[in-house]
């Protein structure tokens, strides 16, 4: 069942599109939005070779001069150096400001498509085609874009919003189970943020830890409950000023832990489940909610096939030095997106080391 969700935001406006079979569309839809005709459709190995060709031929159909350039596939390709390697393709293919650049990937083609798209020529226009859960639901919406440095994850970037979201939940067919489950992460991170009734649905569903196993009803209300939430939540602060910092739950040890592993052991949404585990038990420490409602998140989290302890061998130590260089960090303060109840969440500079440190030593 398709279905149009709207960010609207100050300068500008854009739909999220969830359409089964949409990526068969994807010229005609930027059609409507009357872009210039050169593309630059940026993809990785794995998902140029499954849906690449499908991309190209609906951009030519529509008329689209198309020219494609292919990132290495994995966190650790993040880098300023790839981006380098992008603009020499934009350069080669002679994009003008009226061109385009298409995301068709995850979540680090789309922050690294939008990152290039913000600073070619100071910005071009952007098209996010999501093919992860993950990036459907949280990475394609909001604008972030950016790369990682070798001492932090995002730490450089800018904020750029697409001019369209396509989603195909067709694509989600090919998405290995790992990579589900930690879509999954951030679905749940929807559910204790903001939509309490979006965190009972996932408790009563009988299964969430694989693609193949849930019914397309649950997929169409996944996705339509998490993207009308973080676009409920964009649309009120583009920013991050204020409301949307609540996104970053889970994330703040989250990154952390992506960063201390070099970014090749631990999936983003993994890392997420771990920090939304530690966000849960601090925030019991500070007697801000319950042991009983920790409990239901943390039994989600398990329930969708995540971890809830962290990586062996990671020194607890470094883990609250990497939290100092967060970019969340504020007049040296660590900012930590901590629960109050199942759909409510409140943020704080005010969390004591040692109160990290006791939570982190019994994960």
């Amino acid at each position: 069942m398709a279905s149009v969700i709207k960010v609207n935001l100050p300068q500008q406006f854009y739909d999220i599109a969830i359409a089964p079979g949409s990526l068969d569309q994807l010229g005609e839809y930027m059609t409507s939005l009357h872009l210039g005709k050169k593309v630059l459709l940026v993809s990785n190995p794995v998902i140029f070779q499954l849906y690449g060709e499908r991309a190209i031929a609906s951009l030519k159909a529509a008329s689209f001069e198309v020219a494609s350039y292919i990132l290495p596939d994995g966190e650790h390709y993040k880098t300023l150096a790839s981006i380098e390697n992008l603009y020499n393709t934009a350069l080669e293919n002679r994009l003008e400001r009226s061109a385009t650049m298409v995301a068709l990937g995850g979540g680090v083609i789309g922050d690294m498509t939008g990152f290039a798209a913000a600073t070619w020529l100071r910005g071009i226009n952007f098209i996010q085609v999501p093919t992860t859960l993950l990036a459907m639901i949280d990475a394609a919406i909001g604008g972030k874009t950016g790369v990682n440095h070798p001492q932090g994850k995002n730490l450089i970037g800018a904020f750029h919003q697409p001019r369209l979201v396509l989603i195909d939940p067709d694509v989600l067919q090919t998405l290995p189970t790992r990579e589900f489950r930690a879509g999954m992460a951030e679905v749940i991170k929807y559910g204790v943020i903001w939509d309490a009734q979006l965190f009972a649905e996932l408790e009563a569903s009988q299964c969430l830890d694989e693609m193949g196993y849930i019914h397309s009803e649950l997929i169409d209300s996944i996705l339509t409950r998490s993207c009308q939430a973080k676009a409920d939540v964009v649309s009120k602060d583009e920013k991050e000023a204020g409301l949307r910092a609540i996104l970053n739950y889970g994330h703040t040890i989250g990154h952390a832990v992506e960063s201390l592993t070099g970014y090749t052991q631990v999936l983003h949404g993994e890392a997420v489940a771990i920090g939304m585990v530690a966000a849960g038990q601090i925030a019991v420490e500070l007697g801000m909610w319950t042991q009983q409602e920790t409990q239901r998140q943390d039994a989600l989290i398990e329930k969708a096939g995540l971890p809830t302890k962290l990586p062996a061998g990671l020194d607890i130590e470094a883990i609250i030095e990497a939290l100092q260089i967060d970019k969340k960090v504020k007049a040296g303060k660590v900012r930590f997106v901590l629960p109050t109840q199942i759909g409510a969440v409140t943020v704080t500079d005010q969390v004591p080391a040692d109160i990290i440190r006791q939570v982190l030593v019994r994960m």
